[in-house]
């Protein structure tokens, strides 16, 4: 059982109702059951269990509007009852929470003001979690890996269900990993805390019966996949340098030991891990996107796949290649960093008013690959062949659409986090 909160109200906390952490939780729970993320179970009841404000106790809020700098941030704290009104919103809202600037050390941090610099830490939107954590289907006394400490959720829902003996939490970050052994243990849990990058960081531990990693990845890390247990179960988000249209891997290893499974498209994913190249649409070319008229201007009669079609999206990010949508523009809208060529459609009732400029003809692209998933059937998910030479390939059912997960980086094959 996890302990309950003790300790005399005063101040602003005064103010909040007996019980208030306890009931913001009961809230984010039905509000996850009424989206559809959360059903009856063993991660519903860690969710409502879990005392965020202990294994969170400090988070920072954005004080300046975007675009402004440099950006500022004020970091609450649990401790200081003027703050505990606030921050509960925030640890029990569903938002990310924001944890770490720059790479600061967690413990022994004062509350107040930051300025510049990033926000170096955060734990996931918990719909996004929860969602995974109950795919990741957790039972008690399995050996479990987190890879990624982050804040420590993961860890401690994989404590709650299976028991903190068989738990593993590994992150590369010095700063987060002392944190979470701290709080973690606050709650009552002590799972085997790792601060690593590579395999010997977790020694003899394993194999594990489910890994879940917490931030993207462009392959699916080959370490990983050598600690899957027979019968185990991996999770990580897959995508290339675009962030527009990633894909969460689900590996599974037999009782043969061959490790495969399935790539299915997403909404949503984590942050890009350490080292994944990232390409963005800079202010620029979105502000010529949205206002310039473009070199080729035209109306077209064919339909596009929508965008819930998600499975369409994720083979053009493989396929296509450097292709970034801006999701924040009205019609659709999407960009070649890399080249500076760009789409924008919107529709006209009887089909599509298109602008378009740059030496990639991203409209004829589109269409093309379209026409190639609606003759193998529209997918939304994918087949993930993991070969003995760590070569690793998607495809439809059928095999006729497919492509290579690219090859990994010389000297990161063990890499962990």
């Amino acid at each position: 059982m996890i302990p309950t909160a003790t300790g005399p109200l005063t101040g602003t906390e005064s103010r909040l109702a007996p019980g208030a952490p306890g009931v913001a939780r009961e809230a984010m729970v039905a509000r996850l059951e009424a989206a559809g993320q959360l059903r009856p179970g063993p991660v519903r009841e860690a969710l409502l269990a879990l005392r965020r404000e202990v294994l969170i106790p400090q988070a920072y809020v954005r004080r300046s509007d975007p675009g402004v700098e440099p950006p500022r941030w004020d970091l609450l704290d649990w401790a200081a009852p003027t703050d505990r009104a606030e921050l509960l919103d925030v640890l029990y809202g569903g938002a990310s929470v924001l944890v770490q600037h720059d790479g600061e050390p967690l413990l022994g941090r004062d509350r107040g003001e930051r300025a510049g610099g990033v926000i170096s830490s955060m734990s996931s939107v918990t719909g996004m979690t929860a969602e995974l954590l109950q795919e990741l289907d957790l039972r008690p006394g399995q050996r479990v890996l987190d890879v990624g400490t982050g804040s420590g959720v993961t860890a401690a829902v994989a404590c709650h269900i299976c028991g903190d003996a068989g738990v593993v939490t590994l992150d590369r970050d010095r700063h987060l990993v002392d944190a979470a052994a701290v709080r973690l243990a606050e709650l009552g849990f002590r799972p085997h805390v790792v601060c690593g990058t590579g395999e010997e960081a977790v020694g003899g531990q394993g194999p594990f019966d489910r890994i879940f990693v917490s931030y993207t990845v462009q392959r699916v890390p080959a370490a990983l996949v050598g600690r899957l247990a027979s019968g185990g179960r991996l999770l990580v988000h897959v995508t290339t340098a675009s962030p527009s249209w990633p894909g969460l891997a689900v590996v599974e290893r037999t009782a043969q030991g061959t490790a495969s499974g399935q790539l299915r498209a997403v909404e949503f994913a984590h942050r890009a891990g350490h080292g994944v190249e990232r390409i963005w649409l800079t202010e620029h070319l979105r502000h010529r996107i949205a206002t310039e008229p473009g070199t080729r201007r035209f109306e077209s009669a064919r339909e596009l796949p929508s965008a819930g079609d998600r499975g369409f999206w994720l083979a053009a990010d493989h396929l296509l290649s450097s292709l970034v949508r801006d999701f924040g523009a009205e019609h659709l809208a999407i960009g070649a960093p890399g080249c500076g060529s760009w789409l924008r459609a919107a529709p006209t009732g009887q089909g599509w008013l298109v602008a378009a400029h740059g030496p990639r003809d991203i409209w004829a692209e589109l269409h093309g690959l379209a026409d190639r998933w609606r003759a193998v059937g529209s997918p939304q998910r994918y087949r993930l062949e993991i070969s003995q030479d760590g070569s690793q390939r998607v495809s439809s059912a059928c095999g006729a659409l497919a492509w290579q997960l690219p090859a990994a980086r010389p000297g990161t094959e063990g890499v962990l986090s």
